[in-house]
């Protein structure tokens, strides 16, 4: 499973795979950032910013994991996260919004699942994900009463925005439990009062 940075590793890839495969000469000012709530007050002039809103357990896989083993060493189960991000595009007008917008949608559902490779691609640490792991993008409706409680957070007005999960991202546990080693001889103390 995953290292604790995959968190920050998966939001990097999923920009890192759209300004890696922008039509730069439709988008050439086009910058990918992730954001975090002050960002929205200045924005950007052209791109795409993710920001990730909520995180949660995935329970349905938690409970299916078990100690893992490597190597002969006994692990605590990963950690199984589903991470919510915000994908708010940024234009100068409407049309050039919504393009990219459809761009921008249209990428992500035909790379929809991320392979180790390329996470581990556009992360500064070597081998975040190991080599069988993959997380997958997808579509995520969002209610207009959850976004106006974000715009509200953020206090400004938010350009278009459309919700993206990557499930499941697993991050593995540093911590190794103890051993317990097999009884191998049985001694009875008799204690005299």
């Amino acid at each position: 499973m995953a290292k604790v940075h995959a968190i920050a590793v998966t939001g990097q890839a999923v920009l890192g795979l759209l300004a890696d495969n922008i039509p730069k000469v439709e988008f050439p000012d086009a910058r990918f950032e992730l954001y975090q709530t002050a960002n929205f007050n200045s924005g950007m002039k052209e791109g795409v910013s993710l920001f990730l809103y909520r995180i949660e357990i995935n329970f349905g896989i938690k409970t299916a994991l078990k100690q893992t083993s490597t190597n002969g060493i006994n692990r605590y189960p990963p950690l199984p996260l589903d991470l919510y991000y915000l994908l708010t595009v940024w234009a100068a007008d409407a049309i050039k919004q919504q393009r990219l917008l459809g761009w921008v949608m249209r990428t992500l559902e035909d790379c929809s699942s991320l392979s180790a490779n390329r996470l581990n691609h556009y992360s500064p640490e070597a081998d975040v994900f190991s080599p069988h792991e993959k997380v997958e993008l997808m579509y995520q409706q969002i209610s207009l009463q959850e976004l106006s409680n974000l715009w509200s957070a953020f206090k400004v007005s938010l350009p278009f925005s459309v919700a993206y999960k990557a499930s499941t991202v697993g991050i593995d546990s540093a911590i190794f439990p103890d051993e317990i080693i097999p009884v191998q001889t049985r001694q009875i103390e008799i204690v005299k009062n």
